[in-house]
């Protein structure tokens, strides 16, 4: 059988180690907060770097300019741009067409408005008498 190492050992000497072994764990939890501080890394080394931080930062802000003011080159395709060709001379086309249309049938729809508007006034007149 295996030995059991915590059973001769005295109720003093267990609580000793213990102790020892919580702080050995605050030690490390402490450790590892400290290491998780991005913030106050941060703030330390603009302290200790001031100078290479505002270069840096220089230089974004000199990159995000010069990318944002470049002009962009559009390339059109031939192909694309014939048949928005072809589709605008198609709604020319039947815009002319609705135009004469227009041309054609207004004499008719003026007739027919015009002949609607007497058949009700000429009632309404008559129904008053």
């Amino acid at each position: 059988m295996a030995k059991e190492p915590g059973r001769k050992k005295s109720p003093n000497q267990l609580s000793a180690e213990i102790a020892r072994s919580r702080e050995l764990v605050e030690h490390d939890l402490r450790a590892l907060r400290s290491e998780l501080d991005i913030p106050r890394k941060i703030r330390q080394s603009f302290r200790t770097h001031t100078g290479a931080w505002i270069a840096v930062v220089a230089v974004i802000g000199v990159v995000l300019v010069i990318r944002s003011t470049r002009k962009r080159k559009i390339y059109v395709q031939a192909k694309a741009e014939h048949k928005a060709r072809t589709k605008l001379l198609e709604a020319g086309v039947v815009l002319g067409a609705l135009r004469i249309a227009a041309t054609i049938l207004k004499p008719i729809v003026v007739k027919f408005v015009t002949q609607k508007v007497r058949d009700y006034a000429g009632s309404s007149h008559s129904a008053r008498k």
